[in-house]
């Protein structure tokens, strides 16, 4: 039915499992290429031209890492939000079968 939403819980906790998964295989990636870079060491002179490109490329290098490992974090919170919501759906759903099945209520189909 077009109308409905249907939130299967555990589907959604394995997609934030997934996003962890990916957070953590991206966060190392990160690190990687970090170490990579700093094995690289200061291979530009020390004349005007080298230590200018040293300057810029030093810059650039830290706001280039910080960004990939905010990006690692963001996608581990993606995760978490996941496992939140997939916990809220299955809150509101014991909520609504202890509501209906109180005395005194019409027990039948609903739209949820």
């Amino acid at each position: 039915m077009a109308d409905r939403v249907v939130i299967k819980p555990w589907e959604v906790h394995g997609e934030g499992r997934e996003f962890e998964s990916i957070s953590a295989e991206f966060g190392r990636a990160a690190a990687e290429l970090e170490d990579g870079l700093a094995g690289l060491g200061t291979p530009w002179g020390q004349d005007g031209p080298g230590s200018g490109f040293g300057t810029a490329y030093g810059e650039a290098r830290e706001g280039v890492l910080a960004g990939l490992q905010g990006l690692a974090e963001r996608l581990g919170a993606v995760g978490g939000g996941l496992h939140a919501m997939a916990d809220n759906a299955d809150r509101n759903e014991a909520g609504v079968r202890a509501d209906f099945s109180r005395p005194g209520t019409t027990a039948g189909p609903h739209p949820v």
